[in-house]
């Protein structure tokens, strides 16, 4: 890759979309430079999974061509993208990690695709899931394991896992994602990039089976929270295709506005007192508390008492196992994967009696969470209870010495939010006492989106002339001499042709 190009790629989202605008640089000559990226650095970390290269240089060049003819441009007019492979994409291989959808090209874009196509936005490539979403750990029997870009032999979280390292190494500006349990916080949090959780209906989500639901969102990742708050005006508003969608002032997202941080009122939680986290994170997390005390009014302790939060979240969890994967854990269960087949089991077993105690515990969770947002402004926690672990293990069996009762109990400090739906951002805030992103879990009030983003923003400002405090970077030098062998988990090459519709894409984390 050109210095010349190394500089582009590294600029921010809305600065290459001013460039673009300003015509100062080209949107081919953008593509290119995000092509070039991908070949030098995703041998390492396995983010991209299928590409449309020749197409988007085609694109680009009419998109170029609308800038010289004084179009009017949308708001990520030739910008690349890489689309999380949950979502189905017109055209292009979209196989949701899963064997049984290997050869799955819609022919049709998800509503969250169409609106970012329709702002301007270039479909470059998919990015790396675990099969189905279910999981933190990137890693599946089509593709790979995608690694950490700060060291690939450790996992890069999930479900958002591609999206989440593809920004890290700046290959792409603009990424999606998708949070059932924390796939947008996690991954960003262990990658040291921004991973937003809107509240749900913001972000139409087309895809979900059970519509009325508000445990699935989908929603932005960038490398700023400015990066994540322009994706997310490009896509918010009411659609048809979610019933839980509504009519929102989108383009009003994107304008952060200005936070006084000195007068803002923080209430803080380790582990919302139900929670398992590493000491280490603790102790990462308390530092953080005290720097933050002295930036604003009030950083005071929260207690929680949450009721059987994680039995809620277990049943309110399988029943989107049991509506996305009935027919195909029918047709044959062995095609399954562990944490897929599993969940759909524990889901199958239980009863309408579950599902309506599930319903009612919700909402008895989001009422005693309310009471915290009538002294406090905004919460902040942990987003993650471990450092990154090897991504040849499938999940955290343990934290702080404590086995987990299954595959997903180790993401309580995520999925305990979205049990509130209230939107939830994470925020890089340095690295941990390991050396890795740690990242800090901003918790806005009921449908305070603009707030959370704008707090956020207000925050990286003030972390960013901290070395301790600022954003990590990856070292992508490092990364061109990395051979971690991501791809041993493949069984056969994915097949490039147009098929039936497959699975359905649930993200299940």
């Amino acid at each position: 890759m050109t210095s010349s190009n190394e500089e582009l790629v590294t600029k921010s989202a809305e600065e290459l979309r001013r460039l673009i605008g300003t015509k100062q640089i080209s949107p081919v000559e953008l593509v290119d430079a995000c092509i070039d990226r991908i070949e030098s650095l995703n041998p390492a970390v396995n983010a991209v999974t299928a590409t449309r290269f020749d197409s988007a240089r085609s694109e680009a060049k009419v998109s170029e061509q609308q800038v010289m003819d004084g179009r009017e441009l949308g708001l990520l007019h030739g910008l690349p993208m890489g689309v999380k492979d949950l979502e189905d994409t017109a055209g292009l291989l979209t196989t949701y990690g899963s064997p049984m959808s290997r050869g799955n090209v819609p022919s049709r874009d998800v509503v969250l695709v169409e609106r970012l196509r329709q702002q301007g936005a270039i479909l470059l490539a998919k990015t790396n899931v675990p099969e189905l979403g279910a999981g933190a750990n990137t890693r599946n029997p089509v593709w790979g394991a995608t690694g950490n870009p700060f060291n690939p032999a450790l996992n890069a979280g999930g479900s958002s896992g591609g999206s989440a390292a593809a920004l890290a190494c700046d290959m792409l500006p603009v990424c999606t994602g998708s949070d059932t349990g924390g796939s947008l916080r996690i991954p960003a949090s262990k990658c040291g990039v921004v991973g937003f959780r809107p509240s749900p209906g913001l972000v139409p989500n087309s895809r979900r089976l059970l519509g009325w639901t508000p445990i699935s969102v989908v929603g932005p990742m960038g490398r700023t929270v400015a990066e994540a708050a322009l994706q997310l005006a490009a896509t918010a508003g009411e659609s048809a295709g979610d019933p839980l969608s509504y009519s929102v002032d989108a383009l009003s997202l994107s304008r952060l506005g200005s936070v006084d941080l000195s007068k803002l009122r923080v209430g803080y939680t380790e582990d919302f007192g139900c929670c398992d986290v590493d000491q280490t994170i603790r102790e990462t997390f308390r530092s953080r508390v005290a720097a933050i005390k002295e930036l604003v009014h009030t950083c005071e302790p929260v207690d929680f008492k949450l009721g059987e939060v994680h039995r809620c979240f277990d049943v309110i969890r399988a029943e989107s196992f049991v509506a996305g994967l009935h027919a195909a854990y029918e047709r044959d269960r062995n095609a399954l994967g562990p944490n897929t087949r599993a969940n759909y089991e524990m889901g199958a077993k239980m009863s309408l009696a579950d599902s309506a105690w599930a319903q009612s515990e919700q909402t008895r969770i989001f009422q005693r969470f309310q009471s915290a947002f009538s002294r406090y402004d905004i919460l902040i926690s942990p987003t993650t209870p471990v450092s990154p672990f090897p991504w040849t293990e499938l999940y955290a069996s343990t934290v702080q010495g404590r086995p987990q009762e299954n595959y997903y109990r180790w993401l309580a400090l995520t999925y305990v939010v979205t049990l509130t739906t209230h939107p939830a951002l994470s925020l890089p805030c340095g690295v941990d006492e390991a050396g890795m992103p740690f990242g800090l879990q901003i918790v806005g009030p009921f449908r305070g989106d603009s707030q959370t983003l704008a707090v956020s923003h207000a925050f990286e400002r003030a972390f960013a002339v901290s070395p301790t405090l600022r954003r990590p970077r990856p070292n992508v030098s490092h990364l061109r001499a990395v051979n971690p062998a991501l791809k041993s988990l493949v069984t056969s090459p994915p097949i490039f042709t147009a098929s039936g519709s497959g699975t359905s894409g649930l993200s299940m984390v």
